[in-house]
Order: C-alpha cells, then sequence, then structure tokens
C-alpha cells in the first residue's frame, strides 16, 4: 500500500467524464503520471474508473500501491446499517480491495434508496414522481462517521475524510471522532479561496482538497456559471502566465498547490491531463500569489442551497 497519508497534489477529478471516455482517459491519465483519482458513486462511472486501473495496472504503468483512489459515501447512505455495503458496491465496481480514502460526499442525509432501485441513487426520492423531491433523513454525522471508522478497522478503507464540511461541521466531528479525517475536500479557487477553513483544516491538521479548483469552466455546461465568469481571464492570472510561458490554468492549479492545497482537476482532453499535472516545476512570486488570492469574492458555483431547489424541488443549504 501507498505510504503517504495525504493525497498528491494533482489528481484527476472524475465528475461528469462521460461513460465511453472514462476508462481510457483514466488509463492515459495513470501513463503520464497521475497518481491521484478522485472518484464518487453518485459520478457514475466507478466500474469504467476501475476497467482503466485495471488497464494501466495490466500494462505494467504502474502498482497499485503507487495508486491513491478516492471515493465517496453518497447521501442515501448515511446509516450506520449501509455504509458498509456502499463502500463495498464501490469496491466491486470498481475491482479493488480498499480505497485510499473514502469521503462523506455531503453533509445531507437523505432517505436509504436500495440498489435494486436505482444505482447511483442520485438526489431525488422517485424520479418518476410528478414533482421530484429530496426525501431528508434525520441521520448525526457522528452515526455516519462511526461506521467509517470501522471501515478503517476492517481493512477496506485506509483513510476517511468528508467533502463540503464548513468549520463548525469539522470542528464536531473532530471533537466526537476516534480517527480523525484525514481530508477535507471543498470547494476552492481564486473566487472562493475558503481562507478560514484552510487556516482551520491546518491547524487541525486536516488535509484540504479543492475539487472545481479552476472555478467557472465545470459549471457552465451546467448553467450554473457564464463563460465570462472564468477566472482565467483574470488580468493577473495571464500576466502571471506570460511572464512564465504557461496557461492560465497551470497559474491558477500552481495557486493551489502554492498555497498548500490538493486539487482534483477534470477534463476529458488527454492533452490536458500532461498540461494539469505540470505545475511542480515552477513558482508564482509573492505579489503573483497576493493578486490571484485577493480576487477572492466568495463565489460559490456549488452550493446545494440553491441547486438543490432548482433541480430538485428541494430548498436544502449547509452554508450561511
Amino acid at each position: 500500500m501507498t505510504t503517504a497519508s495525504t493525497p498528491p497534489s494533482i489528481g484527476l477529478g472524475l465528475w461528469k467524464i462521460p461513460k465511453p471516455q472514462t476508462a481510457a482517459l483514466v488509463r492515459e491519465a495513470i501513463q503520464v503520471g497521475y497518481r491521484h483519482l478522485d472518484s464518487a458513486c453518485d459520478y457514475g462511472n466507478e466500474k469504467e474508473t476501475g476497467e482503466g486501473i485495471r488497464k494501466a495496472l495490466a500494462d505494467g504503468l504502474c502498482r497499485r500501491d503507487d495508486l491513491w483512489v478516492t471515493s465517496k459515501l453518497w447521501n442515501t447512505y448515511h446509516k450506520a446499517e449501509h455504509v458498509r455495503p456502499a463502500l463495498e458496491r464501490t469496491l466491486a465496481d470498481m475491482n479493488l480491495d480498499h480505497l485510499d480514502l473514502f469521503l462523506i460526499h455531503f453533509p445531507i442525509p437523505l432517505a436509504f434508496v436500495p440498489f435494486e432501485t436505482r444505482y447511483p441513487p442520485g438526489w431525488t426520492f422517485d424520479p418518476s414522481a410528478p414533482k421530484p423531491f429530496m426525501k431528508a433523513a434525520p441521520v448525526p454525522v457522528i452515526e455516519t462517521w462511526q461506521a467509517m471508522e470501522r471501515l478503517v478497522e476492517a481493512g477496506l478503507v485506509r483513510h476517511i475524510g468528508v467533502s463540503n464540511f464548513c468549520v463548525s461541521l469539522l470542528r464536531d466531528l473532530l471533537s466526537q471522532a476516534r480517527i480523525r479525517p484525514v481530508v477535507n475536500q471543498v470547494e476552492s479557487h481564486p473566487y472562493l479561496a475558503q481562507e478560514k477553513l484552510l487556516r482551520y483544516c491546518r491547524e487541525e491538521g486536516v488535509a484540504f482538497t479543492a475539487f472545481s479548483p479552476l472555478g467557472a469552466p465545470s459549471y457552465v455546461p451546467l448553467g450554473m456559471a457564464r463563460p465570462e465568469d472564468s477566472v482565467l481571464l483574470e488580468p493577473c492570472v495571464l500576466a502571471a502566465a506570460g511572464r512564465l510561458g504557461k496557461t492560465p490554468a497551470q497559474v491558477v492549479l500552481r495557486w493551489a498547490v502554492q498555497r498548500g492545497t490538493s486539487a482534483v482537476p477534470k477534463t476529458e482532453k488527454p492533452a490536458r491531463l500532461a498540461e494539469n499535472l505540470a505545475v511542480g516545476n515552477f513558482e508564482l512570486s509573492d505579489a503573483e500569489m497576493g493578486a490571484i488570492s485577493a480576487l477572492d469574492r466568495n463565489r460559490r458555483f456549488n452550493d446545494p442551497g440553491v441547486f438543490c431547489e432548482q433541480a430538485f424541488g428541494t430548498f436544502f443549504p449547509i452554508y450561511e
């Protein structure tokens, strides 16, 4: 097994990667040097991700021990009795005997949907209803967490963590956990720097992983952002890219790594894989880091308090 206790600084995010492309893209990513793969039940492509891993291992591109594979517990599996079966379904789909990291995907416990009814179960309790809605379940975070701890003790996962947790939720969990979360994965980019959350995680020894580290581009196709919302168009980003001979995306990813976080950018384009990974051989100046950090405007693209009501008929805020 890998000996690292935190994920490599740049990983491949697998959200929204179409199933037909996933296996080849995962194999290609491993070939160009990725060792951190970020998956989830809800992405609907874990079988294909597993196939890509299998092909890479069979081709001798790396060993399983070299990979850091993350997945996430979906909202409908928060009750203690559903946590292990959910993890075992992910392991079976990915053809793995363990995960390196298993996260609570959202602090949004929903009513259980059996595997045979629908998998992945999605957000709504009954998508065929005249007005589909999310059906909340009264499950405390600590109940879910204690079941996650048992997965570590069973050797099915090496590490456990959380995603989309604010400071208050994380503080409460840390006060009760026997096994501390090693990672909090949250949306973070220059428009949503999350400085207080990052500082708190750093002080508590919890690694901080940024999803959607490039901001708007992931959300434009979903109608949740406009093309002009892109941080890649900012003058300070373009200036740094020009000075360094790098792309704007590489500059933004370097900003994430240089401030001490890991990041899981998503791409469907094989040519971008190497570009996104190649951010370890240059540095931004203090002035460039400061200018990019100053872009922070608390602009959250992935906010359940907005999209759950718009898309799933249910108001479900988790951030203030």
